[in-house]
């Protein structure tokens, strides 16, 4: 095992030192290639790829342009892949499928960012030098130019023409037959970055304004009632008063399940499965101004590593100490709960994802049908342990951002007809679709992402009637 860390870490460093040497345009290529390859071939986060990344170069028009190519590239993943296959005289071996993902990343410059071919190309083909496939930069080079004189091989499979995986567009019909195009197009766009603004710390008019005055557009929607959708993704360092706290980055479709929780001044609040802790923090922010102590919320999450940045996220925007955070197991009470009852309790259960795919788009690769069995079992056990922490007359909020109703609409039928004591509260049409006893918004619609809502009552034990018997 040793040996095998001293080989990452020296194959990081040479790796680092390849960079190095290249020039700018042909670094960012070379990066682009390793980190689709470490995404697509050994199963790595988009995410946690790029913030390993990003930071190796200093100009923010490098990180821009490398975190776009890979975007990009994932996101119409199966229908390059196909144009290479009808173009390429014999299937690259696999070992080179790092190979394969530089080529992704020359498709993605040429076909979706539409950069300058010559740019493109010339720095693309370097980029296999410095990738040790120095015999191959004739085939890559020769590949992209032919994408620059004609258009890419297109298929009549709907699964490749769109890049999803097949299991996915399957569901999506069956799910949502009307609705199949809107979602197969919003999966492959771009997502706008919506802001939440601090409501302790200020008003939503307050702060468009400051961003008025920062010359970043945004526009604001009638709900959710503390969000900003920005026209452009400006740098978090360039938001007037982040470092103050004064707002925070959150899809509108999540901000929507505190506001469908409603907290209200005094109650208990549980947020479980808490981790980023954007909800922490809405939630703490929602129940009408004054101090954050006017609620008692415990945040429950089973990662310590992701449980620090829910306190680090408290801290920035001024609310330490203001919950209680707890790593535990959400769905096994006993070993966090004190038997005092929650008032209201947000479950924003683990999911496929599958609403979020347009700002994920390494989701379509890594998620697998047979991965549902073990979510929905998962769904299931929290719902049906998180319930027994709720007061009579509390409620709960089951949320995902997926789109897939096994785990949603589903899922909450099921919880019904095993718990006499829960019903169903209504959610009107902000929330999106009706969808069983709950609401479904899909990605895109009012730009925001693939979201989930179901909100459930705990009836209050009735009281045995006084016999009138003498």
């Amino acid at each position: 095992m040793r040996g095998g860390r001293t080989t990452r870490r020296a194959a990081a460093r040479n790796a680092a030192s390849q960079l190095q040497h290249a020039t700018p345009g042909v670094a960012v290529r070379t990066a682009a290639a390793r980190v689709i390859d470490a995404v697509l071939h050994q199963g790595c986060s988009l995410k946690a790829e790029l913030a390993r990344t990003l930071p190796v170069f200093a100009d923010s028009r490098d990180r821009a342009l490398l975190e776009s190519i890979c975007f990009h590239a994932l996101r119409h993943r199966r229908r390059y892949a196909f144009a290479l296959d009808q173009w390429m005289p014999r299937p690259l071996p696999a070992r080179e499928h790092q190979l394969h993902a530089l080529l992704l990343a020359g498709l993605a410059q040429l076909d979706a960012l539409q950069l300058p071919a010559h740019a493109a190309v010339s720095a693309t083909a370097e980029a296999a030098r410095v990738l040790d496939r120095k015999t191959h930069v004739p085939l890559v080079n020769a590949l992209l130019r032919r994408a620059t004189r004609e258009p890419l091989p297109a298929s009549n499979d709907p699964a490749i023409a769109h890049s999803h995986p097949d299991w996915l567009l399957a569901r999506i019909r069956r799910d949502w037959p009307d609705h199949v195009q809107e979602i197969l197009d919003a999966n492959n766009t771009i997502a706008p970055q919506w802001l939440r603004v601090n409501a302790l710390l200020g008003s939503r008019d307050e702060y468009h304004q400051r961003l008025r005055d920062a010359g970043i557009d945004a526009s604001a929607p009638e709900h959710p009632s503390r969000a900003l959708c920005l026209s452009h993704s400006p740098p978090v360092a360039e938001l007037p008063g982040w470092n103050l706290g004064a707002v925070s980055i959150q899809d509108a479709a999540a901000q929507l399940a505190v506001e469908a929780l409603a907290v209200q001044a005094g109650e208990r609040v549980l947020d479980a499965c808490a981790a980023p802790g954007g909800k922490t923090t809405g939630l703490l922010e929602s129940h009408g101004g004054g101090s954050a102590a006017a609620i008692e919320l415990v945040a429950v999450d089973n990662d310590q590593i992701r449980l620090q940045r829910v306190a680090d996220t408290l801290r920035r925007l001024q609310l330490d100490n203001a919950a209680t955070l707890v790593c535990a197991d959400a769905g096994d009470p006993g070993a966090w709960w004190d038997g005092k009852s929650f008032d209201a309790i947000l479950l924003d259960a683990p999911c496929s994802a599958t609403g979020i795919i347009r700002r994920q788009p390494d989701i379509k690769w890594h998620r697998r049908e047979s991965d549902l069995a073990a979510l929905t079992a998962l769904q299931d056990r929290l719902l049906d342990a998180l319930w027994t922490t709720l007061k009579p007359g509390g409620r709960l909020l089951y949320a995902t951002c997926s789109i897939i109703r096994e785990e949603n609409a589903e899922r909450i039928d099921a919880f019904l007809a095993r718990t006499p004591d829960a019903q169903p509260m209504s959610l009107d049409d902000r929330y999106g679709h009706r969808s069983g006893a709950g609401r479904q918004r899909l990605p895109g619609e009012q730009q925001m992402d693939g979201f989930f809502y179901a909100l459930l009552n705990k009836q209050a034990e009735r009281q045995p009637e006084e016999s009138s018997d003498p």
